[in-house]
């Protein structure tokens, strides 16, 4: 391969549907600082004196712009998505940058109120890098939507112990740096990936589901590195050159599904230039161009003109469509109920651990208000109402799935399939289907 064509490769690469997945898990592997708000807010709490009803309220606000994501859905109805995830960067950046200049004594010491908007407009840029990000995926890849969703929510589940391992390696614990750390190295990977992330018409290959568990073990090789060095932390004091080297391995592991992404373009791209200069071996029932063409904006008002316009179960819906659906309103009131009890209680375990006279090396979790109660019997009110909420919630989750029973009995990939004389065979009998130009999201 010369220079020339080495350009062109690395070109088709970066252009490719699954540079894009990898750029999504880079994206999503840096939307989790809520997840070490329990590091940083202990930093806030001592330089800036607030009481622990101050904290209190912050941490209100964190959970609210965290889960919240209305706000991204709507304006990814009416904007491209590198509108959205430069939104989602310039918020992140500006929520975390105000909140270290706090903390740092960059600016007065900002009022409880103030505070409370800088982290949540920090928090809420999440769900713009998670909407750009999973709906280009999703939308790429409609027929595997469910491996895309787990293996992209995944990565924000590891994001917290990815950003601390890096945290650690360059910073120590400087705690200051943290908080700009999450400021600035999400912000900067949206910008990076900003025109990557695009819905493109592509063909299925056969061999798509292999792919992304290819990912998926990646990931799980990182989930155990990551594992490994945090019960090491709780043991072990480890030194600054050993956090240095895990920061570096950390990196590694997280460019490693890179490889996967050159292994796989690197076969379409011969796949390609078989057919530019065909041999007597293949056969080409069908001729098409594999390289992947970025679909057009589709007019983004179109979706409010519909607004009445419900579409069928199974069907996309726009935000403003799906609120009208009974279906959604199941679904909000589970999440409601899930995440809302969940929140509570991993925001409480703090209060838990004192309660029950754990030592301070045992209590780390968010900082909330010091009960005077000591004792089995402080929290069995509390998480009784919380137990529940969870239960019903629960009881939601099976009349929903009660209601879409039949649904899911069928083939809900039906409509992201061609018939199957619109196949076309390839190379060496592989056959490759075409989705429908139709089939992409409303």
């Amino acid at each position: 391969m010369g220079g020339g064509e080495c350009f062109q490769f690395v070109v088709h690469v970066v252009k490719g549907k699954w540079f894009t997945v990898f750029a999504s898990l880079l994206i999503m592997a840096g939307a989790g600082a809520t997840y070490i708000y329990g590091i940083y807010s202990k930093q806030i709490q001592k330089t800036l004196g607030y009481d622990e009803d101050a904290m209190n309220k912050i941490t209100l606000y964190r959970d609210v712009g965290a889960n919240v994501a209305i706000f991204a859905g709507l304006i990814a109805e009416v904007v491209p998505t590198w509108v959205v995830t430069l939104i989602g960067a310039a918020m992140n950046f500006g929520g975390y940058f105000m909140i270290w200049s706090a903390v740092t004594g960059k600016i007065a010491k900002p009022k409880v109120w103030h505070m409370c908007a800088y982290i949540a407009i920090g928090t809420n840029s999440q769900n713009f890098s998670n909407t750009a990000a999973l709906v280009t995926c999703v939308k790429n890849f409609p027929e595997s939507r469910g491996v895309v969703l787990g293996l992209m929510k995944g990565l924000v589940g590891l994001s917290g112990a990815i950003l601390t391992q890096i945290f650690l390696g360059m910073y120590e614990d400087d705690l200051n740096s943290l908080i700009l750390l999450i400021g600035w190295l999400p912000a900067a990977v949206s910008v990076v990936f900003v025109f990557t992330l695009r819905t493109m018409k592509t063909e299925r290959q056969p061999n798509e589901l292999k792919v992304f568990l290819l990912f998926f073990y990646s990931t799980i090789v990182l989930a155990f590195y990551l594992m490994i060095m945090t019960l090491l932390e709780k043991y072990v004091t480890l030194g600054n050159a050993v956090h240095s080297k895990s920061a570096i391995v950390v990196t590694v592991l997280l460019f490693l599904p890179l490889y996967i992404v050159f292994k796989e373009e690197r076969t379409l791209w011969k796949n390609k230039k078989e057919r530019e200069n065909p041999s007597p071996e293949m056969t080409i029932e069908k001729s098409e161009d594999s390289e992947p063409k970025q679909l057009a904006e589709e007019p983004k008002g179109s979706s409010f003109a519909n607004i009445f316009n419900k579409p069928e179960r199974g069907e996309d819906h726009g935000i403003l469509q799906a609120i009208q659906s009974v279906d959604m309103l199941f679904i909000f009131v589970i999440s409601l109920c899930g995440y809302g009890t969940s929140l509570t209680a991993i925001d409480q375990f703090g209060r838990i651990g004192k309660a029950q006279g754990y030592s301070d090396r045992l209590v780390d979790s968010i900082i909330t208000l010091d009960p005077t109660c000591i004792g089995h019997h402080c929290f069995r009110l509390s998480f009784s109402i919380l137990a529940m909420v969870a239960f019903f919630g629960a009881f939601a989750a099976l009349i929903l799935s009660k209601r879409t029973k039949e649904f899911y009995k069928g083939d809900i990939y039906r409509k992201y399939r061609v018939k199957e004389d619109e196949a076309y065979k390839r190379y060496k009998g592989e056959t490759y289907t075409m989705f429908r130009e139709d089939s992409k999201a409303n």
